[in-house]
């Protein structure tokens, strides 16, 4: 029975793909040092018989030695999350994206380890070039912008990984995510649909930062997972980056009504400059599309779940906290 080595695997995504294993048979292990995840997050599987969790970091490297070397797979989704996280903590964005990728590649190129690297749409960085496709250049801004930090040092992940899959011919794969979410996933670091949902549930005014007409695309996690399990279990997949998300285009504007809509609340719309929600050196995108051609060729992928349908499960998730 095939056995998945999940870091970061208390979090947002960690958990729900953690779940989505087991679900399919696999012995899960995660190891996540609970700096952004949550041990409520992985509440309902804590008991499995084929789930075992330690509450460390990657930077733990006997430990990593060990749990890498029972593994057949590794998925590494520890990094540093969220856009508010990363400009108030720079060095700690490039320390733990950079190093703790170095040391799950290294300790996996002994045995030859299958690796799957959770990437991010950042690294298009400022590419007007839409929709992003795979094999595009990525465009970064000044290394005066903190933003950027987190775009180059998860460049740099990407390509040590390439790297290691082909002077070590160890099988790597880079998913380069846009926008996942869903329950379990906090509005603390940034992320706009559970901020806004919160804010919907409890009245207060929907913060939209900028003038609302930047665009995003969000992937409901549980297609996400699927995808990232499903690149795993096929050849074809290794030595490749694959774009995985939702390519439907939105305003955060349009998403801030359809929000406030489809919870029924009577909060308003309340628009925040850039530099007063973060710092005077932020800069945002404009438009943030995924080209999904090359993963629907391989994998037949095809997002299932709607924006409507995220923000009424997110909302349901945040109602029976909030209760």
């Amino acid at each position: 029975m095939t056995h998945a080595l999940v870091t970061g695997g208390a979090g947002f995504i960690g958990s729900h793909l953690s779940e989505a294993l087991l679900q399919a048979g696999y012995h899960v292990t995660i190891v996540d040092d609970l700096s952004t995840g949550s041990i409520w997050n992985i509440d309902g599987i804590r008991e499995h018989p084929r789930f075992r969790y330690y509450i460390d970091s990657v930077m733990n490297e006997r430990l990593m030695a060990e749990l890498i070397d029972r593994a057949d797979v590794v998925f590494h989704l520890a990094a540093a999350v969220g856009v508010r996280l990363i400009v108030e903590r720079p060095v700690h964005t490039i320390e733990t994206n950079i190093r703790g990728t170095e040391i799950v590649l290294g300790l996996a190129a002994r045995k030859r380890k299958k690796v799957l690297i959770t990437s991010t749409s950042e690294v298009y960085g400022k590419s007007s070039k839409v929709p992003f496709s795979e094999q595009d250049d990525l465009v970064l801004g000044s290394t005066t912008r903190p933003r950027w930090s987190y775009a180059c040092s998860k460049a740099i992940d990407e390509f040590l990984g390439l790297a290691y899959c082909k002077q070590y011919k160890m099988p790597v794969i880079i998913a380069r995510l846009f926008n996942t979410v869903g329950p379990r996933q906090t509005g603390q670091y940034g992320m706009v649909v559970p901020r806004f949902v919160e804010q919907a549930l409890t009245g207060k005014p929907l913060t939209v930062y900028g003038d609302g007409t930047q665009t995003r695309c969000f992937a409901y996690v549980g297609d996400v997972v699927d995808a990232l399990i499903k690149l795993t279990e096929e050849p074809q997949a290794e030595g490749e980056v694959f774009n995985v998300g939702n390519d439907r285009e939105l305003s955060i504007r349009q998403l801030a009504e359809m929000v406030i809509e489809r919870t029924g609340s009577r909060s308003t719309i309340e628009f925040i400059p850039f530099e007063r929600a973060y710092d005077e050196n932020f800069e945002d995108l404009q438009r943030r599309v995924p080209d999904l051609t090359k993963i629907r060729r391989l994998l037949n992928y095809t997002p299932r779940v709607s924006i409507e349908e995220i923000i009424d499960r997110v909302a349901t998730y945040l109602k029976e906290r909030m209760s």
